[in-house]
């Protein structure tokens, strides 16, 4: 008896870590002071030793049940961006700027080119977002995940001057809430996606007219990451008094914890056009309006708050990074929460 016959193949894990140093390197900064396959990585302090009160940030998380959709499609190069999105946009929420990422793939068993095709998207997201993968874990745990299943998670850590944090002190009734165009579905509300359509190969296959794909394609879009249009605002003279990433919970959620006591945001839903995505699944499943913006970004992946006086030179600054901008509302007087209209 050996571990291979107790299943798990340390060749395979040898071969994994081969196949992602390509990807893994292409994501290094200069900080960067170790090498793949240490048992820790390393990041010099140069990066942001000139900051006045240099204040670390992170974030952590997964891809939840969108991990489904990937195995039924056998697609596994983009679940990475998801996890690396979904970690660097809430550090890039509060004014930070991502340095380093961390990932943690549990499996079945190892497939040395899933891996690799799994952590070319954790590196892809990492460009993006100009953040070091400076490790990682690769565990294979025969018995408790199918062998061809899989989850994935992940950690950053960035940076931000503690003059320059985002937290929503200096609202006031008349600044401008500017959204930032989502990719679709992105990383949250997929069990209820779940719930919504067949979830077998033939179903996710089927192309749709209104989506210009297939069901599966739209679905498994990855999360836009907005690491630098966020920085591109700042680089333009904006402060960006307020920011929030629109996860988990949508709009009614996530738009509260970007407002201070006293100040109310006041979302007009015609502002922007809503992806054809989400008109299909609450078409589909029946589901209230409400209930949907009480669960997707409904096309919104980002939103933020800024003077009246900054609005148009913000918007230009989201449009020279890449990223489509719409005026979405105002923040007023009022109780501490979100008006859609």
């Amino acid at each position: 008896m050996d571990y291979k016959n107790a299943g798990v193949d340390i060749e395979a894990g040898y071969k994994s870590v081969e196949l992602m140093k390509k990807h893994v390197q292409a994501t290094m900064r200069p900080e960067v002071l170790t090498n793949l396959g240490g048992f820790s990585g390393a990041f010099s302090m140069e990066a942001f030793k000139n900051m006045e009160k240099p204040t670390l940030v992170s974030g952590t998380d997964g891809v939840g049940t969108k991990l489904k959709l990937a195995f039924l499609m056998d697609k596994h190069d983009t679940v990475g961006i998801d996890c690396v999105a979904m970690c660097v946009n809430d550090i890039a929420c509060a004014g930070g700027e991502p340095l380093f990422f961390l990932d943690y793939i549990a499996c079945g068993k190892n497939f040395p080119e899933k891996i690799a095709s799994i952590v070319s998207g954790v590196a892809e997201g990492c460009k993006q977002s100009n953040a070091a993968l400076i490790g990682g874990e690769t565990a294979e745990m025969p018995g408790f995940y199918p062998e061809d299943e899989y989850d994935l998670a992940g950690f950053a850590v960035g940076v931000v001057d503690e003059k320059d944090i985002i937290c929503g002190k200096d609202l006031k009734a008349g600044d401008v809430l500017i959204g930032m165009a989502s990719s679709g579905v992105h990383s949250n509300g997929f069990s209820l996606v779940r719930k919504i359509f067949p979830m077998d190969k033939e179903s996710l296959s089927v192309y749709h007219e209104e989506l210009g794909k297939t069901l599966g394609e739209a679905l498994l879009v990855p999360t836009k990451i907005y690491v630098k249009a966020l920085r591109s605002v700042r680089e333009a003279g904006v402060t960006i008094k307020a920011c929030s990433h629109i996860t988990g919970g949508g709009f009614y959620e996530n738009i509260p914890r970007m407002l201070i006591d006293g100040k109310r945001a006041v979302v007009k839903k015609d502002s922007y056009p809503v992806p054809p995505i989400f008109k299909l699944m609450q078409r589909e499943g029946d589901i209230a309006e409400e209930m949907m913006y009480n669960t997707y970004n409904m096309g919104l992946g980002m939103i933020l708050a800024v003077d009246a006086a900054d609005a148009e030179k913000t918007m230009q600054a989201i449009k020279d990074a890449g990223e489509t901008p719409y005026v979405v509302g105002s923040v007023e007087d009022g109780e501490k929460g979100v008006t859609l209209c």
